[in-house]
């Protein structure tokens, strides 16, 4: 067992070893999870979370790297969160984003944590969010959230920041591929990366094409296109602004309220699926599913009708205890209650 209370401050007075730890065990799923929740639940929502997402090859990682850079040099402190897909066949994951980080390795205000998605889908990792908060109590200003490369409909990262930034890059498809893929929706700022490239200037002109076709309420937010070459620098200035004044109007509009409260009901939700998955998974529940799968194979019900007896089935302190181990485990006097 860890000693939460001495990590936290050891977090907040910016050691990166007591970070890193806190996030190894929320990745881990210990037993000591929903303590080390409950302790930093003071700190939620005092940092900015910015989304990066886009296909492979967009330069994700390089525009991550270059908005670190401008963030610092106004003097904020920056977390990373990286995630890196897993392999479906050996469960590994190359944790290479950090690779394209390097220049920021040693400076204190910048602390970079890959972590494998181990199987999530949408892109992101399952324990993103607790390792947000984990970021938010080290008194970090900013939170950059990449996801792995993602393809169509892997959009869960507009559900985890206030701002979400979509990069796309010349020759990757049309604006047409790009409304397939579920990102016009999700975007508040649309970069055109590599723009030094050809096409970079029609796929702007697509993109933008594409965003009048959707529909805008009055004083709502219309996402601009940007141009950028990351690798040098370009156009991360204006990327930045345009950040800036997306916060502004979620600050403004109240709708920065209204995308952390869904948030919290999204992870409180997802979290509460689990729960109740474990508690299924323990002996009485267990078998309880076992006596109703019987009874449908047999056709004396529906699973409809099943599924709704076993939620029944499920005694209230038990879930509640089964929150407070948070290890998947349940007692003796638990699985009997």
């Amino acid at each position: 067992m860890v000693d939460l209370e001495q990590l936290i401050a050891g977090a907040r007075a910016g050691k990166v070893r007591d970070i890193a730890r806190m996030i190894s065990l929320v990745e881990n799923g210990s037993a000591q999870v929903p303590e080390l929740m409950a302790l930093l639940a003071p700190s939620a929502g005092t940092a900015r979370v910015i989304g990066i997402t886009g296909a492979p090859g967009v330069g994700k990682s390089t525009t991550t790297s270059a908005l670190i850079s401008a963030l610092r040099a106004r003097g904020q402190r920056v977390g990373v969160i990286a995630v890196d897909p897993s392999s479906p066949f050996s469960g590994g994951a190359l944790l290479g984003d950090r690779i394209r980080m390097q220049e920021h390795a040693t400076d204190d205000g910048v602390f970079i944590r890959s972590m494998a998605s181990r199987g999530h889908l949408g892109g992101l990792a399952a324990t993103t969010p607790a390792a947000q908060r984990v970021l938010e109590a080290a008194g970090f200003d900013v939170v950059l959230v990449e996801t792995v490369g993602v393809g169509q409909s892997e959009v869960e990262v507009a559900a985890a920041a206030d701002t979400t930034l979509v990069l796309l890059a010349p020759g990757m498809g049309d604006g047409i591929q790009a409304a397939k893929a579920g990102i016009l929706e999700v975007g508040d700022v649309f970069v055109v990366n590599k723009a030094d490239r050809d096409g970079a200037d029609v796929t702007v002109r697509e993109l933008r094409t594409m965003l009048t076709l959707g529909e805008r309420v009055d004083g709502g937010w219309v996402p601009p296109v940007l141009k950028t070459v990351a690798s040098t620098g370009v156009g991360i200035a204006e990327v930045l602004a345009a950040i800036d004044d997306h916060g502004a109007w979620l600050a403004a509009s109240g709708e920065l309220e209204q995308r952390r409260l869904k948030r919290a009901r999204d992870e409180i939700e997802a979290l509460a699926v689990v729960l109740m998955r474990r508690r299924i998974e323990a002996g009485a529940g267990r078998d309880r599913l076992d006596e109703e799968a019987v009874q449908v194979v047999a056709g004396h019900t529906d699973p409809h009708s099943a599924a709704a007896r076993l939620v029944n089935s499920l005694d209230a302190s038990s879930l509640v205890a089964t929150t407070r181990r948070g290890d998947g485990t349940t007692s003796d006097e638990e699985t009997t209650s």
